[in-house]
Order: C-alpha cells, then structure tokens, then sequence
C-alpha cells in the first residue's frame, strides 16, 4: 500500500516536472525576442501593427542570469501605462526562465519568503532586510509550515499565463528584428502600471 507521504512525494515531483518543462518553453520563446544587443543596451521597445508598444528592460545581470521586465506600454495615456509587467527571471546556463511578478512591487520578491512570511510574521523583517534564499538559511522555527504545494501551485498559474502571453506576442510579429534598443527605460517616472491608476479612482 502507498503511504500519503509517498503519494504526496511523488504528486509534488511530476508537478515540478512540469513546472520545469514550462520554464524551458518559456526559455526557448524569450530567445525569439530577446535580441544579441541585450549585451549593450539596458532597454528595447518593439512595434508592430495592431499591438500596443512592446517594451523590456534588463533589471539585472548576473554570469550566468539576468532579470528583465516585459511589458506593453499604453502611449496614449497620459502618463503612459503598463500592462501586464511581467518580471522574468532567465537562468542561461540551465536553459530556463521563469516569471517572479507581474507586479512591479513584488518584482524581486521570491515567492517562497512571501508565503513563509504570511505563515510567520516575524519573518518581516528579515525581507525588509534583504533576506534571500540564496544568502541565508531558511529558520528552522518554520520549516514545519512551508508551503511546497502552494509555491508550486502559484508558480504554475503565473508562468503558465507568462507562456501564453509569449506566444501571443510571436504571434502578433514581435521578434528579434523588430526588438530594437530604446533610449529610456520603462522603470523610470514616465510609465506606471495600469492597476496603480485602477487603485488611484
């Protein structure tokens, strides 16, 4: 007879099996966009007929990764608006990328330490503080209560949405020949996200 734990072991494995199947795909459609300048310039901007302006920013870089935002900018509005700003992280050495937010705020919030911290408040601080995973060691105090299901859940919903977003943009004529370097960023003053404004009425 099969344990719940074992079930449950194994439930968790062919989800993240598919997780990173999904990052891999959204790996290979982010090479169709992201041109070989991305090495000299921090910004690109994208037109085509019949879709808003498509624009990314290079956030990070790292040897072996670089974060970027990707999102379309409405011109039209005064000052212009973002939607639906996706933040993605893009590991080259292992071939994957995955999207961290749509939310500028939250951008470079791993998803792990959100959900850990609504479990244990006084972990707060320590995001305040810069906590990473990668540079200190999750509390013992609460490694009872992390979550693996719900991370991997939401992690799925979020690239899932990212990957069919990508494949709407190819399908709509945006590639490496129309991605062409821009003289501002997309981070700066001049554009804010479309649900600030939504927030603001």
């Amino acid at each position: 007879m099969v344990s719940f734990r074992r079930h449950n072991r194994e439930y968790l494995q062919h989800k993240l099996k598919r997780l990173q199947d999904l990052q891999t795909e959204i790996y290979r459609q982010l090479q169709l966009l992201i041109p070989d300048e991305v090495v000299h310039y921090d910004s690109f901007l994208s037109r085509v007929h019949g879709s808003p302006l498509l624009r990314m920013d290079v956030l990070e870089r790292h040897p072996y990764t670089h974060f970027v935002r990707l999102t379309y900018q409405f011109e039209k509005m005064e000052p212009p608006e973002v939607a639906p700003d996706a933040h993605i992280r893009v590991y080259n050495d292992a071939r994957m990328a995955e999207v961290t937010s749509f939310d500028p705020v939250q951008g470079f919030t791993r998803q792990g330490l959100e959900l850990l911290t609504k479990k244990a408040p006084e972990l707060s601080e320590a995001n305040q503080a810069g906590f990473s995973s990668s540079s200190h060691r999750r509390p013992t105090s609460v490694s009872s209560s992390y979550p693996p299901l719900q991370i991997l859940q939401r992690s799925w919903r979020q690239n899932r949405a990212l990957d069919k977003w990508l494949s709407y943009l190819l399908h709509q004529g945006h590639s490496l020949t129309s991605m062409q370097a821009a003289s501002d960023k997309i981070s700066g003053n001049q554009a804010k996200p479309l649900k600030q404004t939504v927030h603001s009425i």
